[in-house]
This record gives structure tokens, C-alpha cells and sequence, in this order.
């Protein structure tokens, strides 16, 4: 308490000492409203840097998890007791490529997650301010 009471009087005695009194002034309403709009802006480039990485993600994964499953079919074979007479090996192969796949629809299911709530924060934006108006260049 003596702290706050030493520094206002020091405050006075200086603003006294070495004059002009100084007003309080408040921005004007433009560089509010610009100040606004770039914090605004900053929040939607994050969410939208965040969606297009997780969609890319998404898209090469998927390929991935295609092209693992194609190489399982290969490798699993046609017959109807292929599973009887298969070997040693090949079943080691199929046992990794059923981990592979399941890891793959695991995260699968994980982006579509993410990428459903990163498409609700976007919109939860534009409509909690209306007045935003995204850039040209990254607007869906």
C-alpha cells in the first residue's frame, strides 16, 4: 500500500516538477477497428493454416493406406485355403500390413475428427464477427 502512495506522489512531484499535464487520449475508432480486424485475422490464418494441414495429411494418408491395402490383397492371395497353406513369411508380411492398415484407419478416423472441428472453429468465427471479411487469397 505505501508502494502505490510513494509512486503516485512520486509521479505528481515529477509531473510538477518538469510540467505538462498530460491528457488521457484514446485511439482513434479506425485503429481500434484495424487492431480488431488484425487480431481477428491472426485467429482465422492459425485455424486455417491448421485445417489445410490436416486435410493434406488426410490426402496422403489415405493414398498410403490404398496402396498397403493393395499390397495385403497381393500378398493374401485367391485361393479358398490360402490361409491354410500359407507361409511362414507371408503371414508375418500380412500381420504387418494388418497393423499398418489399422494404424492408418486409426488416424484416418483421428484428421476427419480434427478437420470437423477445425471447419466449427471457422465458422464459430465468422459468425461471432460478421463484419471479418478473409483476404482474397484464403477464402474457401
Amino acid at each position: 500500500m505505501f508502494q502505490l502512495f510513494l509512486r503516485a506522489r512520486t509521479h505528481n512531484f515529477l509531473k510538477d516538477r518538469f510540467g505538462g499535464e498530460q491528457t488521457f487520449r484514446a485511439r482513434s475508432p479506425e485503429r481500434d477497428a484495424e487492431t480488431d480486424r488484425a487480431r481477428i485475422e491472426a485467429i482465422m490464418i492459425a485455424i486455417d493454416d491448421a485445417l489445410h494441414a490436416a486435410e493434406r495429411e488426410q490426402s496422403g494418408l489415405n493414398r498410403r493406406v490404398e496402396d498397403v491395402l493393395a499390397r495385403a490383397a497381393v500378398t493374401f492371395g485367391n485361393g479358398d485355403d490360402e490361409y491354410l497353406e500359407r507361409e511362414a513369411l507371408d503371414n508375418h508380411h500380412q500381420d504387418l500390413f494388418d497393423k499398418e492398415i489399422l494404424n492408418g484407419q486409426r488416424r484416418l478416423k483421428e484428421l476427419g475428427a480434427s478437420i470437423a472441428h477445425f471447419k466449427f472453429l471457422k465458422a464459430a468465427m465468422l459468425s461471432r464477427f460478421p463484419e471479418y471479411r478473409p483476404p482474397a487469397s484464403s477464402a474457401n
